[in-house]
């Protein structure tokens, strides 16, 4: 992550959201109707609740004082008082008991959207992960599903909201249908600028957002890196801790800024509500006290109509207020579907579907394969042809950036070839259902996952139905045998430091707990991509005299830049420049004298020198 001293513009374009407000509205009832019903009936309930509150809060004042100005007994007056407190208690309690109700169901939705976007992330085509643009999506759509805040939830309030202010402004309406229609007309003008003025800039913050999320991804990026104790002993040796502080001030500084310019647009919002606030309560008691002086509106009437027009002048703001909040969450929401109905890359389920079997041979076979990552001027790949035979072992050597892991990738499945054909026993693996087509591949790549849970749920990748017996002869195998039965809890025994009984394991320990999952998933295809780089040279050799058992007659693709590692296996191909430059046995390619007897040679004399030299020590 980059990260300027220098204040960055941030440009802000206008894309139309490819789902209208009512598909979203639509899609979040869908998902409550298939999920989570009671949702939908609190907010109809609660939007009930709330007007029938709002109505009694209005009426109860004029009723009084329209039973005093008529003369009632004390009976009768304690009588209406008494209904109006009791009603008032009963909504009051019915509000809050649905609102705290509701909140469960509306919670279980945005974690259950915030799982299908976990999923979604797990499981979509490998090209798309690794793109930038898709990378946005997902940490946009991971975000508005993080609080209660967020529209994937709130939106259940905004609707009920709306619905009850809705509903409030017909019976408004209504009661103010008698009332001179200037005084309306004034009244509407004044509330309709107030908002359109405030709302527009109590947008300022929304409008700049990206801005604002910009200065806080870089603020908590250093927060986090700061804690994150792998760069504990950097930050000391180096002396980076001012630096890294100074950065940080830096960025704060410019947020600040930012921060100024927001409140000093809010402050100009809130003037102008006041002053248009203002204006408007004068033009209805003006014609207010009018009515009254003249004799056409009575006390308790006058009380009546003051607060139906305040009521109704705040209800038009909540209504406009409403729509553009839910205008907001609609593009909040569209973000999320954006990410969510992101078409996949590889055909995943309407593809053919494989089924692993050891005992089936399979065959692998590039045909004039080139391949460009996104953006690059030029081919990582260029022309490959490439036969792996059943059961064969396969060594990739070749400088570092002359595209091994890329043709690993291009093996497994992770990427398709710019040009030319990947097939799998003749047929193009573009027609197979591409998660099927995973489950033939074993792997240890050079950047693996390790989960903080116990050592056998990192080697079996679940917590069910873990077969021991199986994991006991993996661990063997993988040379892990030792380490485990110093453990008190043997393979109960957690990794990373988040439980108490965490432990650290070294780089060549995590190597061997990587090799013993592969070969615990026991598929057809086994692949290696410098499993052995943390290991000694006496644990190296170890592992590669057990290397024919491990691959137990299957198909094993290695890549190395170990030469001395290579003489185990079946063929070498040495990849430069992004093409097949030699291909052999070990001793055939020394026989040739090409690039890889020149790389061998090389490796060989550093070795012995290394050797030389310890001894004269």
């Amino acid at each position: 992550m980059s990260i300027s001293l220098k204040k960055d513009t941030i440009k802000h374009t206008k894309q139309k959201s490819p789902f209208s407000l009512g598909q979203n509205i639509v899609y979040m009832v869908s998902l409550s109707w298939n999920h989570r019903r009671s949702v939908i009936w609190f907010v109809l309930t609660m939007a009930t609740t709330a007007t029938l509150l709002s109505l009694t809060q209005l009426f109860i004042v004029p009723s009084i004082l329209g039973a005093v100005e008529a003369k009632v007994s004390v009976i009768e007056l304690t009588t209406i008082i008494l209904l109006f407190a009791g009603a008032l208690i009963l909504l009051n309690a019915a509000q809050s008991y649905f609102s705290s109700c509701s909140q469960f169901g509306r919670i279980e939705l945005r974690l259950i959207i915030g799982a299908m976007i976990q999923n979604k992330a797990l499981t979509m085509s490998y090209p798309d992960i690794e793109n930038p643009n898709v990378r946005k999506k997902l940490d946009k759509a991971s975000m508005l599903v993080t609080s209660n805040t967020a529209a994937t939830e709130a939106i259940w309030t905004t609707l009920m909201n709306l619905l009850k202010n809705i509903v409030e402004f017909i019976v408004f309406l209504s009661l103010l249908a008698t009332l001179n229609p200037r005084m309306i007309i004034a009244v509407l003008t004044t509330t309709i600028v107030s908002f359109l003025v405030c709302n527009y800039l109590g947008g300022w913050g929304y409008r700049h957002r990206d801005e604002e999320s910009e200065y806080s991804r870089r603020m908590n990026y250093l927060s986090e890196r700061s804690r994150d104790y792998t760069l504990a002993k950097d930050v000391r040796i180096f002396g980076m801790s001012d630096w890294i502080e100074d950065i940080y001030n830096s960025i704060l500084h410019q947020y600040r800024s930012f921060a100024a310019r927001g409140e000093r647009v809010y402050i100009c919002g809130n003037v102008i509500d006041v002053v248009l606030t203002f204006m408007r309560n004068g033009i209805v008691y003006l014609f207010l006290i009018e009515a009254v002086l003249k004799g056409e509106m009575s006390t308790a009437q006058f009380v009546l109509y003051f607060s139906t027009v305040n009521v109704f002048t705040s209800g038009v703001g909540k209504i406009m207020t409403d729509l553009s909040t839910l205008r907001r969450q609609s593009l909040d929401i569209s973000a999320v579907r954006e990410f969510l109905d992101y078409p996949e890359t590889f055909k995943m389920e309407k593809g053919i579907p494989v089924t692993p079997d050891l005992n089936t041979p399979y065959q692998i076979e590039l045909k004039d394969v080139s391949f460009r990552y996104p953006d690059a001027e030029k081919n990582t790949l260029t022309h490959i042809n490439l036969t792996i035979r059943p059961g064969e072992k396969l060594v990739i050597v070749g400088l570092n950036g002359a595209g091994k892991t890329t043709l690993i990738k291009l093996i497994c499945g992770f990427l398709d070839p710019t040009e030319g054909k990947v097939l799998l026993n003749n047929t193009d693996i573009r027609m197979y259902n591409r998660r099927d087509y995973y489950r033939l591949f074993s792997a240890v790549f050079q950047e693996y996952s390790v989960l903080d849970v116990t050592i056998a749920e990192n080697i079996a990748q679940t917590d069910e139905n873990i077969n021991f017996e199986l994991m006991k002869q993996c661990i063997d195998q993988a040379g892990l045998t030792e380490k485990i039965v110093s453990l008190p809890k043997g393979v109960g025994t957690h990794i990373g430091k988040v439980f108490e009984d965490g432990i650290h394991l070294s780089g060549g320990e995590l190597q061997r707990l990587m090799l013993a999952r592969a070969l615990y998933k026991n598929a057809p295809i086994l692949v290696l991509d410098e499993p052995t780089a943390a290991l000694d040279p006496i644990a190296e050799s170890e592992i590669y005299n057990k290397y024919s058992k491990l691959t137990d007659g299957r198909m094993s693709v290695y890549i190395s830049h170990r030469l001395a590692s290579t003489r185990f296996c079946d063929r070498i191909i040495l990849i430069a420049e992004g093409r097949i430059d030699e291909e052999g046995t070990h001793d055939e390619l020394i026989t040739q004298n090409g690039r890889y007897a020149e790389l061998f040679k090389i490796q060989s004399r550093y070795y012995q020198e290394g050797g030389a030299g310890n001894e004269k020590e």
